[in-house]
């Protein structure tokens, strides 16, 4: 069997047995606060970033890791590795996954890279997919096919705490951000397809979450999913009582809290809540 090196992206939102895994590798996306640059998860956590933004004089900015990066990883695998799976933060959310490729032309590793079409945990649970797959002895080829297909069945659906920071890092327009913030709609962001887009728009948070809460349950009614889970910016007890109020519909969920970390904060806001799934995860 290949020895594989799995690597990643900052978004990505690592349980203790990734973190700790020998074969990830993550390469770090940048944050540009006031002209100063941080790597997302070494020099700034969530915390110090949503601390920063209350006093910022300009607008915050994300970059993609650089094709050199990505090389410069490649390069450091050639030496340990037969070859290299990276599974990334999606393709219209950020240039990374574009980087990685470029990169991989440069290299003499073969390189696979695949555009989750999503972020942060969700990108932990196709990883560990994948990994498991790997281990018991499935080719390449069916490993990429089935976290593609795995991948085609997630479901997003996102709060966000900050319209303008939306609006002004580019992934909301003039329009939506005016209508959400001037006539109180709260609207609820869905990913599909890995793009961000209005699903629907309500009154309140709490009309909202139950809206959210009924797609949910209308699929688990269809897929009987094992796992959720709930996406916060930076208040974690926020995700726990909603937790605790899911776990009372759905005891059989594996209902799992997880932070949206630095860089996605930048656009969404500190505030922001969310749930995520995939109806094709075993």
């Amino acid at each position: 069997m290949a020895k594989t090196a799995w690597v990643t992206d900052s978004t990505a939102f690592l349980d203790d047995e990734l973190i700790n895994h020998p074969d990830l590798y993550t390469v770090p996306l940048s944050i540009v606060l006031d002209g100063e640059e941080y790597l997302d998860g070494i020099d700034l956590t969530s915390g110090q970033l949503f601390e920063k933004l209350k006093s910022l004089k300009t607008a915050p900015k994300t970059s993609q890791p650089s094709v050199g990066a990505f090389q410069a990883m490649y390069e450091r695998l050639e030496n340990e590795y037969d070859q290299v799976i990276t599974v990334l933060v999606s393709g219209k959310l950020s240039g990374t996954v574009s980087s990685s490729g470029q990169a991989a032309e440069l290299v003499s590793i073969p390189v696979t890279t695949i555009d989750s079409k999503i972020l942060t945990y969700p990108l932990n649970a196709l990883i560990k997919k994948g990994m498991q797959w790997l281990s018991e002895g499935k080719s390449l080829d069916d490993i990429v096919e089935g976290l593609e297909r795995i991948r085609n069945t997630n479901e997003a659906y996102v709060l966000v705490g900050s319209l303008e920071q939306l609006h002004r890092g580019g992934r909301m327009s003039g329009l939506q951000f005016f209508l959400g913030s001037m006539m109180n709609v709260k609207p609820i962001i869905s990913i599909d397809d890995g793009a961000l887009s209005v699903k629907e728009k309500v009154r309140s948070e709490k009309k909202a979450k139950e809206k959210i809460v009924e797609y949910l349950r209308q699929s688990y009614e269809r897929y009987s999913m094992k796992e959720v889970y709930i996406l916060y910016g930076l208040h974690e007890n926020h995700a726990d009582n909603w937790k605790k109020e899911l776990s009372i519909e759905f005891p059989e969920l594996t209902i799992l809290c997880c932070p949206l970390g630095a860089v996605i904060g930048v656009h969404a806001g500190e505030n922001t809540l969310g749930i995520s799934w995939f109806n094709g995860l075993e």
